[in-house]
């Protein structure tokens, strides 16, 4: 315990530290006042450049910080991409901005009218502010937790990702939820989490929703559950954040020992493939064009080396060639291709021509030269 409220005060430095935090208020005819936000981008940020994904966060007043300094502290380690994250303070309208109707659990009067906020405002709001992309996570506590999955009921959900955390779940949604989440029409992340010092009906209902998601066959929805055991119902959002958070940009981290060991050595197809749908589902799932990393080609070429697989590093060549051009990092790969798949004359010429270009990822040049000259003293090449 003492160990991660260490980590949740240093993310919270970092988060001020090295990124940017401004107050801002909305005016919104949906809900008839002003509300005031809390919004933090990231370190560098630069409208110009890229698109970042959004996370709205519920009950900022209380809830902001502690999402704010792990989306920073992730996003300094790589581990997630930079993000905008956006909270709406809750005070004293928690109840108002979550009721919903007794007889079908549905949103009604201020309810609504704050589900129609966050849709019709809020969001077209951030995205002509800030430079967002088309990946949007939403994250909520008790009540909050319980409204987030109001936009699960959309034909067309509203966001991809769903961070519910001891949900105090209206009674209808054990029905509506596992429905919602058996038809995701598209990549769809759902985080739930528990904690056996919750009420009664929240352990008991959230036990239940867990059972029912668990069972859903559907491979758009990514799905993880946690029940902590020693923290109260306030306290879990410190520890569920962090977990929610890693799970949900999981496919974004560098390739991890495990990852290497468990999965890529165990592939039957080509490690290359596997590296290639790695970053196409960044793309196509976070909507980030990320470069592909040093440490992820290290790994896919360890592979190929492990296994023996040396005609795998054609296709990773080029890779590398078109990702980091001015490096040697591409010919050194194709030249390992044509060394071991017979072609000795072709390896040689191959070392020697990526002399010339920049050393990475513990390549060098003089390595690249020992290669070309030792084929060519083995095989007389001139």
């Amino acid at each position: 315990m003492k160990n991660l409220l260490f980590v949740l005060l240093f993310a919270v430095s970092v988060s001020y530290v090295g990124a940017q935090v401004k107050y801002q208020t909305i005016t919104s005819s949906k809900l008839g006042e002003d509300r005031q936000l809390k919004i933090q981008l990231p370190q560098g940020y630069n409208k110009d450049q890229g698109n970042y994904p959004l996370i709205i966060v519920l009950d900022a007043d209380y809830m902001f910080e502690a999402v704010a300094g792990n989306v920073s502290y992730f996003t300094y380690w790589e581990d997630m991409p930079p993000a905008v994250v956006v909270g709406v303070n809750q005070l004293n309208k928690r109840y108002d901005d979550c009721m919903y109707s007794e007889q079908n659990s549905l949103p009604i009067d201020s309810g609504a009218a704050f589900f129609e906020f966050i849709g019709l405002e809020l969001i077209p709001f951030i995205e002509k502010s800030f430079k967002t992309g088309s990946f949007k996570a939403i994250i909520g506590h008790s009540e909050s937790a319980n409204f987030i999955n109001y936009y699960l009921l959309k034909p067309q959900p509203l966001f991809q990702s769903y961070v519910a955390i001891s949900p105090d779940l209206a009674p209808n949604m054990l029905d509506y939820l596992p429905e919602a989440l058996r038809k995701v029409p598209s990549k769809t992340f759902y985080y739930l989490a528990n904690t056996d010092y919750d009420t009664e009906t929240i352990k008991s209902m959230t036990d239940a929703l867990n059972s029912d998601i668990a069972g859903i066959e559907n491979e758009q929805l990514e799905y993880n559950f946690n029940n902590f055991k020693d923290v109260s119902h306030y306290s879990v959002p410190t520890n569920a954040i962090p977990v929610a958070l890693e799970k949900m940009f999981k496919i974004y981290q560098p390739i991890s020992k495990k990852e290497y060991k468990e999965v890529i050595l165990e592939l039957e197809t080509s490690p290359v493939v596997y590296l290639q749908e790695k970053y196409q589902e960044i793309s196509s799932v976070l909507g980030i064009e990320k470069p592909i990393l040093i440490n992820d080609f290290k790994a896919i070429a360890a592979a190929i080396e492990k296994k023996e697989a040396y005609e795998y590093y054609e296709e990773l060549g080029k890779m590398a060639r078109k990702s980091y051009p001015e490096t040697l990092l591409g010919g050194y790969y194709i030249g390992r291709f044509y060394e071991e798949t017979g072609e000795t004359k072709r390896a040689m010429r191959t070392y020697q021509s990526a002399y010339t270009l920049d050393e990475i990822a513990g390549i060098t040049k003089d390595e690249v030269m020992d290669r070309a000259d030792l084929i060519k003293a083995d095989f007389g090449y001139n």
